[in-house]
């Protein structure tokens, strides 16, 4: 088992409840890589790092364990949940299944005010990854694709895809984000939209085939 690191963690104040903020902060730090598969972290060992209790930390690690980000590790913490390539693949797999033609089933140049009012969250998107800010990139794509999904009309898909999403986290977005590929992917939001306007459903399936595919790509990178 690796040993655990002390993170580069910042002090939290009273804007929001401390369980929010702590849980902003391990969200930021498992989507960067600072905090890595397999290693276990312990509630009072962060908490001396916020500067706060032990359990406003040990609330925000449960709500993360409930998006299967992290483990409970009996008496000892919690433990970056570790995805294989195989567990990517099929996640990889069903997003496809359920996302391409649930997507491509919205084009409809019809519903082009719709699709414009996500446009700022995709220019967000795009917008997050030319200045590096990786967490506000997850943030908006997270956004995007629920409020797109969320046009279907079908709320129990789009909490599937919502959890889905959450156990697959973004691997290897830093990497990206310094040799300046990530803006390909971000732009990808932007494309879907004119493609759904121009009510092209073949269109749209692929774009978004390409842009689920792509993703799988930045977790190879990693």
């Amino acid at each position: 088992m690796a040993a655990e690191d002390r993170l580069d963690l910042p002090m939290v104040g009273e804007r929001q409840s401390l369980r929010e903020q702590v849980a902003h902060a391990l969200r930021a730090a498992l989507i960067t890589g600072e905090m890595r598969p397999g290693v276990v972290y312990s509630a009072p060992v962060l908490a001396a790092q916020f500067g706060v209790s032990a359990t406003p930390v040990r609330e925000a690690m449960l709500d993360l364990a409930k998006e299967g980000l992290v483990e409970a590790v009996r008496n000892k913490g919690f433990r970056v949940t570790e995805l294989s390539d195989r567990d990517l693949d099929e996640l990889t797999e069903i997003r496809q299944l359920i996302e391409v033609p649930t997507v491509a089933r919205l084009a409809d140049s019809a519903r082009a005010e719709e699709f414009e009012r996500l446009r700022p969250i995709a220019e967000e998107i795009v917008s997050a990854s030319e200045r590096g800010d990786l967490l506000a990139y997850v943030d908006a794509d997270l956004r995007f694709h629920v409020e797109l999904l969320s046009l279907c009309g079908n709320a129990h898909l789009v909490s599937v895809v919502r959890d889905l999403r959450n156990r697959a986290r973004l691997y290897g977005l830093s990497q990206l984000s310094e040799r300046g590929t990530l803006g390909d992917s971000a732009r990808e939001h932007l494309q879907l939209l004119d493609a759904l306007k121009s009510g092209d459903g073949a269109a749209v399936g692929h774009l978004m085939a390409e842009h689920i595919g792509h993703v799988r790509g930045i977790w190879a990178e990693h």
